[in-house]
Parts: C-alpha cells; structure tokens; sequence
C-alpha cells in the first residue's frame, strides 16, 4: 500500500480468515473504504476499476441509489421477521415477479441466502420429489466437467471434480455422475451411455447453461441446453438450471434459458439478484416439481428453512434491483459492452502465451497457456489501476453493466498491457 493503512485494518486483519486464501503465503488485502459507480476506493485513496462487479453481484454499479432508497425505507420499517408462519409483502411481491419473469410454469419460489445454499435446495427438493413419489433409487445426479455449483457438500459433489477446488474432499462428498458436456459425437455418445445405464439412479441434471463460470469460463450453445431437455424428457429426470451467475442479463439475454427456449424443471438464482447490495437466492420450480410435496402427509412437506430465508431488505433490495433493469435499458447496454470486449480483448490473440479469447453478453474471457504465479498478476493488475481477479489460466471481465465507454476501454487495455509486458 502507498499509505499505511487504517487502524481498523492493523487490529482487525489477525482474527479474519480470508476467502480461497492461504493465509501464510498470500499477500495482505486491500482495504477498501468505499464503493461508488463502477469503482472501489481504497483507504490510501487509489480508485480502482472494478472488472468483475464484485463476485457478478454488482450489476447496477455499487450504489445505485433506487436500491439504496428502497433498503433504507425497508430498515425503517422491518429489516426482518422469521418466515415460518409468516410471510410479508417484500417477499410476496419479489415471488410474483420473479414467477412472471422466467419461462413457462416456474412459479414456486423458495428464498434462501445464498447461491450454494440455493442449489442445495434445488438437489434436495429434486431428491425429494422421487421419495415423495415412492421411488427411492433415485439419489444421484448427471453433471459436467467444468461446472462449478458452489462449496457446500452437496454441491460440491456436482462440480468438476479434477480441475474444481473440491478434489480434497472427494472421500466426505456423495457420489454423483460428471461427464462432458454433450457437444459432439463422442461426447454425446458418453453422455447417453451414462444414461441408459444409471437413469433409474438419477434425479436428475444439472448445468450452468450456456456459461460454466467459476469452473473456467466454458461457453457452451443453446443446442447443448436442448439436447439436455430431450434426454431429461426421455429418461423421466428432473433438469436443473444453476443462474446463479447467467441470470439477470449476463450472457445477453435476461435468462440464459430463454436463448434455447427451454424450461427447466428447477432454477436457481442468486448473485445479481439484489444487484449487489446483499445476500439473497432462490429456488423456484415448476408446478409439477411443487406438486410432488402438496399432501395431507407431513413428511411430504420440504423440510427445509434459512433462519434467514426471505430476508424483508434483501427480498426490497432485489425488488427494487428489478425494478431498475425494467426502467433502464441493461440488455442494450450488455449489447455494447459485448461488442465492446470483442473490439478490446481482440489484440490479446496476438500475444505469445494466449490460448483463447472469447466473448458473450457481458463476459469477456482470455484464457492462457500457463500461469506462473497468479497473486503476481493480480497485483500487477491492482498497480495498473484496475481490479481483476484472474483464476488458474482465465483472466476475465464481468463489469457492471452501466461501466462507460472509457472504463470499459481502461480494463481491455490493462489486461493487454498486462499480458504484453510478460
């Protein structure tokens, strides 16, 4: 840092433990004192650009000041009440729309606080429903090299289970499938070879349609989305979505879904929900899935339930979240900045160690040969003004989706200038 840092830093920095952090090793963190628009304000008083929207959350830009006016007047009224027994206008309304946002019949909506703990739910609600119907071989689940669900047990036995951060649990984890994604012959034939074979041991299937995020930005098309829905059909399985990071806009359209016309049985959504400001997911299903739990047995019921679960300022902060992506034009700004990271991260084929650029919706991805030291090109990154945060070979961006021409332009030319200089 180019100041000493805070007080507050210096006593509290000894008794955290930082996220995917070794601890020992790792350089100290920055200590942000504020957000503002497309930039994070550190303590010494560097702004820096943010190409990743905070984890994808940031979708507005920090701050937006509807979101920020809707919290506020929820914290006067009620910041929370349980919702066992209970419910309340926030949550009620935030249901209805989300219902009336997705595909098809998806319309029962389960709240919970994060992503990977929405995904839960998705796996136990869709192993629930074959025990709820009697069936009780039905335990496991198909998913994909290169998926990542998040890092709670369940969820972690559906990411990938080599290149994932999961491999040193792989003795805790249940047993589920992971295969290729069905994208040529080859692969498709292992993937209804899996079928055939385990179908009346599976749940069901589980993507990140159209973008594996956190497992190496993969991109993937519609077709692959389709043929997963023909199989889950044909085989009597529940297809679950994971949105966490596709939805609200990311690859280009609201919900990745939408681009292959398809309905799945379970989708979950988080991240960009509440436009960054708080924690908040949910589960939703379609009525054939909610259908399964409706019984006079109260062992049927989803004995599921966050303490936390449909919190009134996370459920005002993502209602007024929907309310700005309905009043300001984010698919057409996702367009430009789509077209945008084409033109910027172009140059980058060029250099010696690049082995991909790629680009969809609001994602742009350069992905290397090797990395010899990753914390090095993060902070080289920091020191061009920019914060990036590059994971194993992928260097990516996912700014918000209200960045200007300019910032856009600071990012794609600090990755090229980063990469360039060796």
């Amino acid at each position: 840092m180019s100041a000493p840092p805070p007080e507050w830093f210096t006593a509290g920095l000894p008794h955290i433990w930082l996220p995917y952090t070794q601890m020992k090793t790792n350089a100290p963190p920055l200590a942000v004192a504020r957000t503002c628009d497309t930039r994070i304000v550190l303590a010494d008083g560097r702004a820096l650009v943010d190409g990743i929207a905070s984890w994808w959350t940031a979708c507005h830009g920090y701050n937006h000041p509807h979101i920020q006016a809707a919290m506020q007047r929820q914290l006067e009224e009620m910041p929370h009440v349980m919702f066992g027994g209970a419910v309340h206008e926030p949550a009620l309304r935030l249901a209805r729309r989300l219902s009336a946002m997705l595909p098809g019949d998806l319309d029962r909506v389960f709240f919970s606080d994060s992503g990977s703990v929405s995904v839960e739910v998705a796996l136990k609600m869709a192993t629930q429903y074959w025990l709820n119907k009697g069936v009780r071989t039905r335990t496991k689940f198909l998913a994909f090299n290169g998926g990542y669900h998040g890092d709670t047990i369940a969820t972690m036995s559906v990411c990938d289970p080599l290149e994932g951060m999961h491999s040193l649990y792989s003795g805790l984890l249940p047993e589920n499938y992971i295969v290729d994604l069905p994208q040529d012959a080859a692969s498709i034939d292992a993937f209804e070879k899996i079928l055939e074979r385990h179908a009346d041991e599976l749940a069901g299937i589980i993507v990140e349609p159209l973008v594996q995020g956190a497992g190496g930005m993969r991109f993937h098309d519609a077709e692959v989305l389709r043929r997963l829905r023909i199989a889950a059909d044909k085989y009597d399985l529940l297809l679950i979505f994971d949105e966490i990071f596709t939805g609200f806009g990311r690859t280009g359209s609201m919900f990745a879904c939408e681009q292959a016309d398809v309905v799945p049985d379970i989708i979950t959504l988080s991240k960009a929900l509440t436009g960054g400001a708080v924690g908040l997911a949910a589960t939703i299903a379609r009525k054939g899935v909610f259908d399964a739990f409706w019984s006079d047995d109260p062992k049927a019921a989803l004995m599921h339930g966050p303490t936390y679960m449909a919190n009134a300022l996370g459920c005002a902060a993502a209602n007024a979240c929907l309310d700005v992506f309905e009043r300001e034009p984010r698919l057409d700004q996702i367009a430009s900045i789509s077209r945008a990271l084409e033109d910027g991260l172009a140059p980058c084929r060029v250099l010696p160690g690049v082995a991909d650029v790629r680009v969809r919706g609001a994602i742009g991805v350069v992905e290397l040969e090797h990395v010899e030291n990753v914390d090095t090109l993060k902070s080289r990154f920091v020191d061009a003004g920019v914060w990036i945060r590059p994971f194993g070979r992928i260097v990516y961006l996912t700014p918000a989706f209200t960045i200007d021409e300019a910032d856009l332009k600071t990012l794609t030319d600090a990755i090229f200038n980063v990469l360039n200089s060796g």
